[in-house]
């Protein structure tokens, strides 16, 4: 019945009717009015009790002339995303099929379009992925190249393209990352501001992790090899050119004091839903959807817990910094999230000392570790997974552990290479799990985490709430010496203190638009660990607020008036980060001081010396700030519900240690982070390689202010020797 040819006449006439239909498209689609600027409509963010929090919309774009972008320039952008702009028709047919056909498979956005094309999309038609905005963009990149000159397309790409810090156009770019005018970039910035347009919100340097830092520079190079090959660029001259670092960035009008970095939170957390949903195919995308306008965004934010937070922090902590005193007073910025474990709702952020002062919100980043605050990690992951000690004893509240300095971590009686020192080098001699907790002696959770096994310890930390994604599970993690943001942090022991139950921290209540609301995932999820492992680890952290390292600032708070509260401090190595997270049965909070030179482009400093003490701990600052805030907001007094018998909550069963070993450790010992006079010679948590053992305490001089570049940026928080 088939022949050859009636396939071939079947083909031929499929042929045919694409061509037809083809051609009525181009007849009937016409080049439309430029839609891009009347799109923009302003955004209303609100407390969640309906009062306006912000309202954003004005677009921050200044069209300019191509004669005034230097030509070289003007060629980044041809050399990144088309080299072939000056003699194609405008439109990339491969690309086109292949974009098609991915939009049909449901395998979302692929490159391929030609600058035509991008600015077509950019300007006339929307960013959403469907085979009708698609042929319809064919059909109206064909008729643009007819109407326009190259020069007239290339000056509307540049002119209509979003490039992140809410710049659109090249102008607002040009001063957004160099402070300069478009027509004072030269080719090395503009490569940059091409590169660019690729993943803006992925590629800002500023924020950019280390892996989006290799990449924008991957492209950095690309676009300039690019040029040498078009002949654009002498290869002498691209060979001397060195990456041009963006200054950091400057908040947006409107957005000053805290409000700009709630709003960002907000934006960043639609944009990740709407890609979730499938509404748009990449973040970068969704957030110019969100910048176009027409958006009701309600927040979880409660205007007097946020007022309180924020007033907490100015009293502990930002009203004694003197910077003309200590210049070590500059670098201190503090980060903190509260949220309501019963609803995961976030319920006051703090994100900087201000919008403008500091673009990065500290309560959101995660390029700082988390040091002790991990601990209650590995005890929670040694519980619910019923593991035991190298002797066979299972790991409890009153399992014993010898605390002493550089203990040597056993793995089945083979030495792992890792000893790591505790606090001020102090021996404790053998101690119980809660004593280690309290006094967060860093040998007894070096050697738990690997009773436990360092895979099992990431996979309950990723259950709980930590991207674990590119963390290599070996024994220096222990110590916390991953990145971890004070919004993870917070969400992390909201899981514990709602029993197990996963607690996802949601800045969003709702989200609408014109076209409709937006769906949140319920921000509980399931059970991740259990119920006796979760309050397990809530009975042992009353014990560092009762008789630990948090009791000078926290239990001794005359506020408290008998609240209950269970918590971690944790201080990193170097001093570049210190920590209190926090909890009662109402409110999690955990709050972070980070040390950072913004005037070396972020990098991480100590904080040895400021606020005029030697040295910043948890147990200090961290921890004021948190009781001031917690006992300010917590209302009513309440006690833990604990479906345990373990810990300083609940009185143990057994005796928690043996009569040969002291029950307490003797005043005069020093605790882990509430040092009286000076400062220690051994840093606090002092990431060991696993694979050696030190031979002696490494030697540091707090006394003195850190200067300018004596301590590097991390390359890579999973590296156990990063700061």
């Amino acid at each position: 019945m088939f022949t050859w040819k009636k396939i071939l006449g079947a083909f031929f006439g499929f042929c045919l009717l694409g061509m037809g239909a083809f051609i009525v498209l181009y007849l009937m689609i016409g080049i439309p009015k430029g839609n891009a600027a009347a799109q923009e409509q302003s955004n209303i963010y609100k407390y969640s009790n309906g009062k306006t929090l912000a309202r954003t919309g004005t677009t921050n774009r200044e069209i300019v002339d191509l004669a005034v972008v230097p030509k070289r320039v003007q060629r980044t952008f041809i050399a990144a995303e088309n080299k072939s702009f000056y003699e194609d028709n405008g439109v990339d047919l491969k690309g086109m099929t292949r974009g098609l056909l991915n939009t049909l498979s449901g395998k979302g956005k692929q490159g391929g379009s030609t600058i035509t094309q991008q600015y077509v999309k950019n300007y006339y038609l929307t960013q959403d992925q469907t085979v009708t905005r698609k042929l319809q963009e064919l059909v109206i990149s064909l008729k643009v190249e007819r109407e326009y000159t190259k020069d007239d397309i290339l000056a509307g790409y540049i002119n209509t393209s979003f490039y992140g810090r809410s710049a659109w156009g090249i102008q607002a770019a040009a001063q957004a990352y160099y402070r300069v005018d478009a027509k004072k970039l030269d080719v090395a910035q503009g490569a940059y501001l091409a590169a660019l347009l690729q993943a803006p919100s992925q590629y800002d340097w500023a924020v950019a992790s280390k892996t989006s830092r290799k990449l924008v520079k991957a492209r950095w190079n690309y676009v300039l090899d690019n040029m040498v090959e078009k002949g654009w660029l002498p290869k002498g001259e691209r060979d001397d050119l060195k990456f041009p670092i963006p200054k950091q960035p400057q908040g947006a009008p409107g957005m000053e004091g805290q409000t700009g970095y709630l709003v960002d939170a907000a934006n960043n957390q639609l944009a990740r839903q709407l890609v979730s949903d499938g509404s748009v195919s990449d973040v970068d995308t969704a957030l110019a959807k969100i910048r176009q306008g027409g958006w009701t965004i309600t927040l979880n934010i409660n205007k007097n817990k946020q007022t309180k937070l924020e007033k907490a922090v100015k009293e502990r902590l930002t009203s004694k910094l003197d910077k003309k005193k200590r210049k070590v007073d500059a670098y201190i910025q503090a980060g903190a999230v509260s949220v309501d474990p019963k609803t995961g709702k976030v319920v006051a952020m703090y994100g900087g000392v201000d919008y403008f002062k500091h673009y990065s919100n500290n309560a959101t980043r995660r390029d700082y570790q988390p040091a002790s605050t991990f601990k209650p990690v590995i005890l929670a992951a040694a519980v619910d997974e019923g593991a035991e000690t190298q002797d066979g004893d299972p790991i409890a509240a009153n399992t014993i552990y010898d605390g002493d300095s550089r203990h040597k971590v056993m793995d089945d009686g083979t030495p792992v290479g890792f000893n790591p020192p505790n606090e001020d080098n102090v021996d404790y001699g053998d101690v119980t799990v809660q004593t280690a907790m309290n006094k967060s002696i860093n040998s007894v959770f070096a050697q738990m985490g690997v009773d436990v096994g360092m895979e099992k310890v990431m996979e309950v930390a990723g259950k709980l709430g930590m991207d674990t994604e590119d963390m290599q599970a070996v024994p220096a993690q222990t110590l916390g010496s991953m990145g971890a943001s004070p919004l993870e942090m917070a969400g992390i022991y909201a899981t514990l203190d709602n029993h197990g139950k996963k607690v996802t921290p949601t800045i969003i209540a709702s989200a609408k638009h014109r076209d409709g609301a937006v769906e949140f995932p319920d921000p509980i999820g399931e059970q991740v660990i259990s119920e006796n492992a979760a309050d397990t680890v809530t009975s042992v952290l009353t014990g560092v607020v009762d008789d630990g390292t948090a009791k000078t600032s926290v239990r001794d708070n005359p506020a408290r008036d008998g609240q209950q509260v269970a918590g971690k401090t944790g201080t990193s190595d170097e001093n570049r980060s210190a920590w209190f997270t926090g909890y009662t049965p109402k409110l999690v909070t955990s709050v972070g001081l980070f040390g950072e030179d913004m005037s070396k482009n972020g990098k991480h400093v100590s904080m040895y010396n400021a606020v005029g003490v030697p040295r910043i701990n948890g147990g200090g600052f961290p921890a004021q700030i948190w009781a001031t805030y917690t006992f300010g907001v917590m209302g009513e007094v309440t006690k833990f519900d604990l479906n345990t018998e373990q810990g300083a909550a609940v009185e143990p069963t057994d005796s928690p240690t043996p009569t040969e070993t002291p029950s307490e450790t003797p005043s005069e010992t020093p605790t882990t982070e509430e040092p009286t006079t000076t400062p220690p010679t051994t840093p606090k948590n002092t990431p060991t390689d696993p694979e050696t053992t030190p031979e002696e305490t490494p030697e540091t001089t707090p006394e003195e202010t850190p200067t300018d570049g004596d301590i590097d940026l991390p390359d890579d928080p999973n590296d156990p020797q990063a700061g």
